[in-house]
């Protein structure tokens, strides 16, 4: 985040001695990104970060690859994921690449046996359905239908959900995830004609200060495994923070288009970046209003990049036979566009209500075998005339 944050209580000073009533020492922990040079925050914490007491069990959660090198248009009907009671048992990769995993999710239990930690990257969670509060060690957001959950690597969170209907649309990012670079200037804040701004986005707004000594489930995911370990102490012991480095929500229904006289390119979409692949809000807005303006886009070939749409809610304008919670994922080195109709029946409508999240990666996606219980086969043949 470009963006400064504190919560609770913490010295005046850095790497100095912040101490308890009883006299003893709070215990400082520097939770940064690349290195030293990336966004990073200082915690303050009740016990020692560091006690684990066992390492239990280790097991590979990593993508099973059906397809790893094709050319071929799909959709995913992702409804059709069955909703599982374990937050992390739910979570199904679709497709995958050396940079990012997309993730199904229909959980209907709140996690309350263990905590969870990422090791290995950036989450994105986009909330199709549901509601409730994700709990972190540097504090809580409540969430809802339309949510962006940013959560760095490395952070430790629970969720708890209001109810068992759950429909979650997650990307995991090996590189970190950030806003735009174009919508911010060389002090990082969010320029005029940014599509948001820093009051759209929300931070976390409690803390869960425990100073608890016992036996606490981690689940910790790294390079594609879980390694179930015992900490000595709760993970939510923080009395403070501050820095650059936190969780944060953004809604989608708080992104502002960009119009035009004529159709613009998906860029002007652009919600958050990575080195590696862009994600993009397909919201409400008025339609291109040049007198001859043909609302739909044109067809485009995806050469440098695969894109993928997840399609969640609204009248998706440019596609037949498209649903709530389907994904088409067109790939690099083939053209794709409009399906036939759609350019004539976009002439002469003024708005769209469309809601749609897309993610355009840099590397070609594997489809896994998830994927493939939902895929249907035949998409690529939806261009043709009948």
């Amino acid at each position: 985040m470009p963006f400064y944050h504190k919560l609770g209580n913490i010295p005046p000073k850095r790497h100095t001695q912040f101490r308890k009533e009883n006299g003893s020492l709070y215990y400082e922990q520097l939770f940064g990104t690349i290195g030293f040079n990336g966004m990073s925050t200082n915690s303050y914490h009740e016990q020692r970060p560091t006690q684990v007491k066992e390492i239990k069990k280790q097991y590979s959660v990593a993508p099973k690859i059906a397809k790893k090198n094709h050319m071929q248009s799909y959709r995913l009907k992702g409804f059709q994921v069955k909703p599982e009671d374990d937050y992390l048992e739910s979570r199904k990769a679709v497709l995958t690449n050396s940079d990012c995993t997309i993730i199904l999710a229909a959980p209907k239990q709140s996690t309350t046996d263990y905590f969870y930690k990422n090791a290995d990257a950036d989450e994105m969670i986009f909330v199709h359905k549901g509601s409730g509060k994700l709990r972190t060690h540097l504090g809580n957001l409540d969430f809802k239908y339309g949510d962006y959950l940013i959560i760095p690597r490395g952070i430790i969170y629970k969720i708890d959900f209001d109810t068992q209907d759950n429909r979650l649309f997650i990307v995991e990012s090996r590189s970190p995830i950030y806003t735009p670079k174009r919508y911010r200037n060389w002090f990082g804040q969010l320029l005029e004609h940014s599509p948001y701004c820093e009051r759209d986005l929300r931070r976390p707004y409690e803390l869960e200060t425990n100073n608890e000594s016992g036996d606490f489930l981690m689940k910790v995911k790294k390079q594609g495994d879980i390694f179930d370990m015992v900490y000595a102490s709760h993970p939510f012991d923080v009395i403070g923070y501050d820095g650059y480095n936190y969780p944060y929500a953004f809604s989608i229904h708080d992104f502002e288009p960009i119009t035009g006289r004529v159709h613009l390119p998906p860029p002007i979409h652009q919600t958050f970046e990575t080195n590696t692949f862009v994600i993009c809000s397909f919201v409400p807005r008025l339609y291109d209003y040049h007198p001859k303006a043909i609302p739909a886009p044109y067809n485009h070939s995806n050469i440098d990049s695969d894109e993928v749409l997840y399609y969640v809610d609204g009248d998706f304008m440019s596609r037949n036979d498209i649903e709530q919670g389907h994904i088409s994922l067109h790939p690099a080195g083939i053209p794709h566009g409009p399906h036939p109709g759609a350019t004539e029946r976009s002439i002469g409508k003024t708005e769209t209500q469309e809601l749609a999240v897309m993610v355009d990666t840099f590397k070609p996606l594997m489809v896994t075998e998830e994927a493939m219980k939902i895929a249907d086969e035949d998409y690529y043949k939806s261009w043709l005339e009948h």
